[in-house]
C-alpha cells in the first residue's frame, strides 16, 4: 500500500465576514495554485472537526494532486456540544442567517482572495454536514455547480430537536408537495439547480436510507424531472441511479451502498488509497471522496481506479454500529411503541437517560 501525502496543511481564514453562526473556517491551498481554481467546500459530520474529516475522507490529497481548492467550515461546540451543524435550526438554514451565511462569507471570502472560479464551486458533507451541505445548495443555489450529500437529510424538514430526531429515524416526513415547497422558497425563486449527488448506506441506522429518496424527490420537483431514474446500474456491488433533464444531461445521481452503515464510503484495499479507515470512514470498495470529484471535473476514470483498486467484497460491509450509530440505535429501540411501561417493565429514567444520551451523540440536544 502507497501512502499519498499531503505538501501543505490547512491554514485558518479569520475575519472573512460577520459569521452570524459563529463557525471557524479552513482552507487547503494545492501547492501549484493557478487563477480560476475550482472550489470545494467540505462539511464535517458530527463529533468530527474539519482537520479529522479531510484525514479520513482525502479530499486535500486529492486536491494537492488534482490542482484544485478545499474550503473546511468547522463547528464549534459553543454552537454544538458534539460539534454538529445545526441543519435542524430554522435560524441557522435560512438564506443570509446564521451558519449558512457563515459559509457563504467564506466562501464570498476565498474567492475574491485566491481569484477562485465562481463557475466551479461545489459542496459536499456527511451526515449533519451532509444536511448542511444539501442547506447550502437549497438557499445559495445559484453559488453552486454541484452538490454531494453523504448520509444526509431533505432540506427545511425539521424545526428543533424532536422533528429532527423523527426525520432521522424516517419517520413522519413532510409530504413531497411540501418538500418541494420548502426547496423552492429557500432562495426567493432563483430558478438555478444545481447537481446533485446522494450517497447513503443501505444498513444506516443512524439517518435511515429514506432520506435519500426524500432528497430525490425534493430536488426532482425544483429540477422539473421524473421521479423515475432513467439509468440504474450496478457499481462494485453497489446501485447507482440517474436522472437526467430532457438533453440528456445529468441533474441527479444516488449510491445506494449495499450493506454500508452510517458514513463515508470508501475503499482503503486499493494499492494508493484515497482516505484512511476511522470513525464513520467505512471501507465499501468504493471512493465516493474519488467519483464525487469526477463527477464535477475535477478528478478522472484514472482517479477512481487508482482510489478504488480491485474490489472485493469483505464482511466489513455488515459489520454491528458502533459508536454513535450504537447509541442512537439502542434509543430508538426504546422509543419502539409497547416497549416501555410505567409498571413492571423497563426502568423509565433509563429510557429517558439512554434517548438523551443519544441525543446529544447526535447533536440534536444542547
Amino acid at each position: 500500500m502507497t501512502q499519498r501525502r499531503n505538501a501543505r496543511e490547512l491554514i485558518e481564514l479569520k475575519n472573512f465576514g460577520s459569521n452570524p453562526g459563529m463557525l471557524k473556517c479552513w482552507l487547503y491551498l494545492p501547492t501549484i495554485f493557478a487563477p480560476n481554481t475550482p472550489l470545494v467546500v467540505v462539511l464535517h459530520g458530527c463529533t468530527q472537526n474539519a482537520a479529522t474529516y479531510d484525514h479520513g475522507s482525502g479530499w486535500s490529497k486529492l486536491a494537492e494532486e488534482k490542482g484544485f481548492a478545499v474550503l473546511f467550515p468547522e463547528q464549534q461546540r459553543a454552537n454544538n456540544a458534539n460539534l454538529c451543524f445545526n441543519w435542524f435550526e430554522p435560524d441557522d438554514i435560512r438564506r443570509n442567517a446564521g451558519e449558512a451565511l457563515s459559509i457563504r462569507q467564506m466562501i464570498a471570502h476565498v474567492v475574491e482572495s485566491h481569484g477562485m472560479d465562481t463557475g466551479k464551486i461545489f459542496v459536499t458533507g456527511l451526515s449533519a454536514g451532509g444536511a448542511m451541505a444539501n442547506v447550502m445548495l437549497a438557499t445559495y443555489p445559484e453559488l453552486f455547480a454541484g452538490g454531494a450529500i453523504i448520509g444526509g437529510l431533505p432540506y427545511g424538514t425539521a424545526s428543533g430537536v424532536a422533528q429532527a430526531f423523527e426525520r432521522m429515524r424516517g419517520q413522519k416526513a413532510p409530504s413531497v408537495s411540501q418538500m418541494q415547497s420548502a426547496l423552492r422558497t429557500a432562495a426567493s425563486g432563483s430558478g438555478s439547480c444545481p447537481r446533485i449527488s446522494v450517497w447513503h448506506g443501505t444498513h444506516d441506522h443512524t439517518v435511515k436510507a429514506v432520506n435519500a429518496a426524500q432528497i430525490v424527490h425534493q430536488w426532482a420537483g425544483v429540477s422539473h424531472i421524473s421521479d423515475t431514474p432513467d439509468v440504474i446500474e450496478s457499481i462494485n456491488g453497489h446501485t447507482r441511479k440517474v436522472w437526467l433533464d430532457e438533453s440528456g444531461k445529468q441533474v441527479i445521481e444516488v449510491y445506494l451502498i449495499k450493506g454500508m452503515a452510517h458514513g463515508v464510503p470508501l475503499s482503503f484495499s486499493a494499492e494508493t488509497p484515497l482516505g484512511n479507515s476511522g470513525p464513520f470512514m467505512l471501507e465499501a470498495g468504493i471512493s465516493s471522496t474519488a467519483r464525487i470529484a469526477r463527477g464535477w471535473g475535477l478528478a478522472d476514470d484514472a482517479d477512481v481506479a487508482i482510489a478504488e483498486g480491485a474490489y472485493e467484497p469483505s464482511p466489513q460491509h455488515t459489520a454491528a454500529p458502533s459508536g454513535i450509530e450504537a447509541v442512537i440505535a439502542k434509543a430508538m429501540a426504546y422509543a419502539k411503541p409497547g416497549l416501555v411501561r410505567k409498571a413492571g417493565g423497563r426502568d423509565e429514567q433509563g429510557i429517558g437517560k439512554a434517548i438523551n444520551d443519544a441525543l446529544r451523540a447526535a447533536g440534536l440536544m444542547r
